[in-house]
């Protein structure tokens, strides 16, 4: 087994303007609470982060204001995988130029049904064109949205033609067989579970750690969770991040955590969202209390 720091990359949500522009002040706000709050670094500009909602020059100038904003590119992995290959390219490029540990790449996700060949081409033209020594792809597996899965035969794949450049795998699907297996098989990427919840299981079997959307909400738990591992409080810790999780489970995901960001900053503008996404309604008040209040100060600055 190839030991990996056990680390809490948070995918950090996108606030928007009145405008529906991206807003940036609260953008670097954002990030630099939840760093101080513990965690490890950001993935930005994926499915929390209402990327699909945005355009390519929007994520290139967002990333850019984060770095100018004082985050070291270093500890970000920003989402850059789009439906047309060009963009995924664009934004892989720029984002090993400006020095980030890496990029988070969705497979081309409009056409569902490809051969596994078909999805192996596309990350490998984008690997080979962006063509940078130190490109680093973490794979991204949600295929209950993208309808196109990573499967163990890809990563398999994918390692041999690009030994050093594919370096780690987000799983959001949500089944710890899958990530038990796929950290099993391929130990030397780190591999991310989506749920906090998940965090005692995969740091036993050898994984990376956790970028979790409900961790914009609760990263010092998640932190002190991680903290906790092997030791006595690892118990505590588990039950508080697993009951913040469960709450958020049953809620619509991303607007939820917006509000939730938004009331522990005591900031509205926070919960602002792109269309097609709709606020939370008064029916998810409560939950979302809740879920602030077992979070504590949260990323409060």
């Amino acid at each position: 087994m190839t030991p990996h720091k056990i680390e809490l990359y948070v995918p950090a949500i996108t606030p928007f303007a009145a405008d529906m522009s991206v807003d940036h002040a609260r953008l670097v706000a954002h990030a630099r609470a939840l760093l101080a709050a513990g965690a490890h670094g950001l993935a930005p500009f994926g499915t929390t982060s209402e990327a699909n909602s945005m355009s390519v020059a929007e994520r290139m100038a967002a990333l850019e204001a984060l770095i100018e904003g004082g985050i070291d590119p270093q500890v970000l992995i920003p989402g850059t995988g789009c439906a047309a290959l060009p963009d995924t390219v664009a934004l892989s490029a720029h984002a090993t130029r400006l020095g980030c540990r890496g990029v988070l790449v969705l497979p081309p996700f409009y056409y569902k049904g490809v051969p596994e060949d078909g999805v192996f081409a596309a990350f490998a033209q984008v690997i080979e064109t962006v063509g940078a020594a130190d490109l680093g792809v973490y794979l991204y597996h949600i295929p209950q949205m993208s309808g196109v899965p990573i499967t163990p035969a890809l990563i398999e794949r994918l390692l041999k033609a690009y030994p050093g450049t594919i370096r780690g795998l987000k799983d959001s699907a949500g089944k710890w067989d899958y990530a038990r297996d796929v950290i099993a098989a391929f130990p030397e990427i780190a591999t991310y579970s989506a749920s906090e919840a998940m965090i005692v299981k995969n740091a036993a079997a050898g994984g990376g750690g956790c970028i979790s959307a409900s961790s914009n909400v609760n990263p010092a738990g998640i932190r002190a969770l991680i903290d906790a591992l092997g030791t006595p409080a690892e118990d505590a810790a588990l039950a508080q991040v697993s009951a913040v999780r469960a709450i958020f489970e049953g809620l619509p995901l991303i607007p939820a955590i917006k509000a939730a960001v938004a009331a522990q900053q005591d900031d509205p503008a926070y919960a602002r969202l792109r269309p097609p996404f709709m606020p939370t309604g008064a029916e998810h008040a409560d939950a979302i209390a809740r879920a602030v209040a077992l979070s504590g100060d949260g990323v409060a600055a």
